[in-house]
Parts: C-alpha cells; structure tokens; sequence
C-alpha cells in the first residue's frame, strides 16, 4: 500500500463548538426564526428542539439525512405554522446559517497540520455528519477559517442522502480524491461511525481522541462491535508520524506498537 489521501471527520476532529458558542448559534437561530414568523423566541422554542429528536428518530438514527430545507419544514409542522415558500425560504437561511454568524474553532494544531500533509503531496477530503448546520454553510465556515485551501474533496451527509458509517458517503470521498480505498487513510473522534466506517471499505482508520471536545459529538450507538483503530492519536501533529510508517508500508499492528 502506498498512501496517498488522508479524509477527516469534520466535527470534533478539524472544527468545535464551545458550550458558549453552541449557546450562540441557538439563540442565533431563534430570534432570527422568530422574527420571520412575527412571534417570540418562546413560542418556537419547544418546536426547535424537538426537531432534532424527530430527525434523529425518523432520519439519523438509521444513517439517513435530508436537506436542510426539510428540517425547518418539520419544525413547522412540529410548530403548527403554515408558511409560504418565500418564508421558508427566509427561515431555511437564518437555521442554516447560524454557525456562520457564530463561528465555530478550530480545532488545536488543526489548520497546521492539514497545510503541512497538503505540502507533503497527500489528497485531503472530508466527511461531515452535519446536523443543524447544512454542507452549503460549512464551506463558508470552512473558508473563513482558513481551512478549504488545504482541501480537495468535501462531502457532506445532508447533500449525499446519507451519514457515516454507510459506504456509499466514504466511497463518495473516495471517487472524489480519485485513489483506492488502501491508498486512503480516514481520522476521526468517533470509533464507530468514523474508525468502523472507513475500516469496512479497506481504509485505515484512525481515532482521535483529544483531550477536551465540544459539543458536537454524535449520539451514542448501540453496535456490539469490537473496533480496534490502525492508531489512536490525542494531537493531529501524531498524524505525520503515522502516515509516514503507513506510507512505508509498516503494517497496522507494528505502527500502534510503536
């Protein structure tokens, strides 16, 4: 094997949301919410949370996704509003965009070390189960930190119909980069819907695990699966090590050993 592209998980392993930010984002998109419709914040409250539950039960939790549009369509019908299409429209726009106006962080060492694998020659692409926050939204995010540069493939779970783990969305990645599965190597926070995803298409998956997260960590899953990760970092500057003994060809085994 010779490596030649890296993927990210989004979320947790290149960009995070602090308690105060994840706040932000909320009463961002409430009052702009609730100023479309000419109500208050607190009488769209109830509806706005409950719409994640909903998409989790009816979308999520079978690695399904949808546009962001049918997110603020159930939040009406949660709500019991009827609404045009030019309101939903207004509406679509102030839920999408509110990580825009609260940006989220980077991650530490994050921006350094993709420009530094981007100089070294490897193909970079990301995966994002996104949630709240649509992929038309995250690249505008992704821009203003400074981050889509070092980036050639993006694929995000609400435009491509499904989530990590399912195949399909790490073999979009995979078409987009334009190398095989075992030229690929695939990082993220998340052990089963990152590390187990990117391991059943034939990637080498590695989990990250920093030593303080955010808020925007997937739900747990129930998989009664025993997932050992090819290494298991706490900084992404350990990723250049790694790819270097993957780019050798060390076997998995002897890499974590070291």
């Amino acid at each position: 094997m010779t490596l030649r592209a890296i993927g990210f998980d989004l979320w947790e392993t290149l960009i995070t949301d602090t308690r105060d930010a994840s706040r932000a984002q909320e009463r961002l998109r409430l009052e702009n919410m609730a100023a479309i419709l000419g109500t208050t914040t607190e009488a769209i409250h109830a509806a706005y949370r409950s719409v994640w539950h909903h998409c989790q039960e009816l979308y999520w939790s079978r690695d399904e996704d949808i546009p962001c549009r049918r997110q603020v369509e159930h939040f009406l019908e949660i709500a019991e509003i009827d609404a045009d299409d030019d309101t939903i429209e207004q509406l679509e726009h102030a839920y999408a965009m509110a990580a825009v106006e609260s940006l989220p962080s980077i991650v530490d060492g994050a921006d350094h070390v993709i420009a530094e694998l981007k100089r070294r020659g490897y193909r970079l692409g990301l995966i994002s189960n996104t949630g709240r926050t649509p992929g038309y939204a995250l690249r505008v995010i992704l821009d203003r930190l400074g981050l889509s540069p070092h980036i050639d493939a993006m694929v995000f779970s609400n435009e491509h119909g499904v989530c990590k783990p399912q195949r399909s969305i790490f073999e979009a990645l995979r078409a987009r980069l334009g190398v095989e599965y075992d030229e690929m190597m695939f990082v993220g926070d998340n052990l089963y819907v990152d590390v187990h995803g990117a391991k059943s298409c034939g990637m080498l998956g590695v989990h990250f695990v920093p030593p303080q997260r955010g808020t925007a960590i997937a739900p747990p899953v129930e998989h009664g699966l025993e997932i050992v990760p090819d290494a298991t970092i706490s900084h992404l500057r350990q990723l250049s090590e790694f790819c270097d003994q993957a780019h050798a060809g060390v076997g998995a085994a002897e890499a974590r050993s070291r």
